[in-house]
């Protein structure tokens, strides 16, 4: 009988982590794994088999990831739900001159946005989530959309070249524009000592650039685009496609800058991922889970830690207009290929 080890649970959910912010695909990793390692870990962390105890396992881990993105957006996710329920107001007692269902700000926009981004793969992983882990989570396959995943990532790269100089303008004028706030803000005001006035400065810098990179991504994207990016993660079913990879591509492809690409994708993600472990607690809750739930703890404490830190990484690392998807694009070709031949020839 397969059972889960805190030494598997501790690497899988590490990396789940890690790999489920890089744009790298963490359920193409969670399949791939098993497979090249073989043995115990073939049997144990099998994700295409109907009773496994793997897939509890895995309900932990998207909690998990799913608490570390809200946890980092904190301060982004307070402004889009309260953003959210002023939408409501509005439409229950509209202001006088406006429209009753017309967003009033950017943060609303942002808000309704990412709900209607929601619903294409919610309706599919609800359908298709079962067919598509039970028929395609297979290694060989995996190995080979992971090698697509690359292609995507390197087609999104070559869109992006067209809208480079663009991007590093953006940057540059967000970058003006909040520290001219900021002058003005210390220069009306004190405050309490040298140190917390730089870490207030700080995170005020960090609050707005997010509420600039918020204002271009409804500008450029509408109603319509968010509809198609939230489309672009039902690959995402298919093991090796990454979420987040898919959604910034698509993203490029609609006029974002990589950074602003990015970060719509992480806020995208964070419902999805959520809904689809609170979907599955059923399957933790219960048999599937039974004698296993001090790994799943163990693996989903590291699954949270790696994905705090992937965030905090990928930020910094696509603030950088230098800074590119082909290490990502390499990786995931390398890899495919390479698992495509072991598992071939094993």
């Amino acid at each position: 009988m397969s059972h889960l080890t805190y030494a598997e649970a501790g690497f899988v959910g590490l990396l789940q982590g890690i790999t489920e912010l890089f744009p790298v695909s963490s359920l193409g990793h969670a399949v791939l794994i098993p497979a090249v390692v073989g043995g115990q870990w073939a049997q144990d962390l099998n994700v295409s088999e109907a009773e496994s105890p793997y897939l509890a396992f895995i309900v932990g881990l998207h909690v998990a990831t799913a608490t570390a993105m809200i946890l980092y957006f904190w301060r982004d996710w307070l402004r889009i739900i309260k953003a959210f329920f002023a939408s409501i107001g509005h439409v229950i007692a509209p202001a006088p001159g406006t429209r009753r269902f017309e967003p009033q700000n950017t943060d609303q926009m942002l808000a309704w946005m990412i709900i209607l981004a929601t619903i294409p793969v919610g309706l599919a992983g609800l359908a298709l989530e079962h067919d598509f882990r039970v028929y395609f989570s297979k290694p060989i396959l995996t190995s080979c959309f992971l090698f697509v995943n690359g292609l995507i990532l390197l087609a999104g790269e070559r869109a992006r070249r067209h809208h480079a100089d663009m991007e590093a303008q953006e940057i540059a004028a967000d970058l003006q524009a909040v520290s001219e706030r900021q002058r003005a803000t210390v220069a009306a005001g004190g405050g309490g000592g040298r140190h917390s006035s730089g870490q207030r400065a700080l995170k005020q810098q960090h609050a707005g650039l997010a509420v600039e990179s918020d204002r271009r991504i409804t500008r450029r994207v509408g109603w319509l685009g968010a509809l198609g990016l939230g489309a672009s993660q039902i690959l995402a079913l298919l093991p090796g496609i990454s979420r987040d990879g898919t959604v910034m591509v698509a993203g490029m492809f609609r006029g974002l800058s990589r950074q602003d690409a990015a970060r719509f994708s992480f806020l995208l993600s964070a419902p999805v991922i959520l809904a689809a472990g609170v979907l599955k607690i059923p399957d933790l809750t219960g048999p599937l889970g039974a004698g296993i739930r001090g790994p799943i703890l163990f693996g989903s404490l590291l699954s949270f830690v790696g994905a705090y830190l992937a965030l905090r990484f990928l930020m910094r690392y696509f603030s950088d207009p230098k800074r590119t998807l082909t290490p990502f694009a390499i990786y995931s070709l390398i890899v495919g290929l390479g698992c495509f031949i072991y598992l071939s020839v094993r």
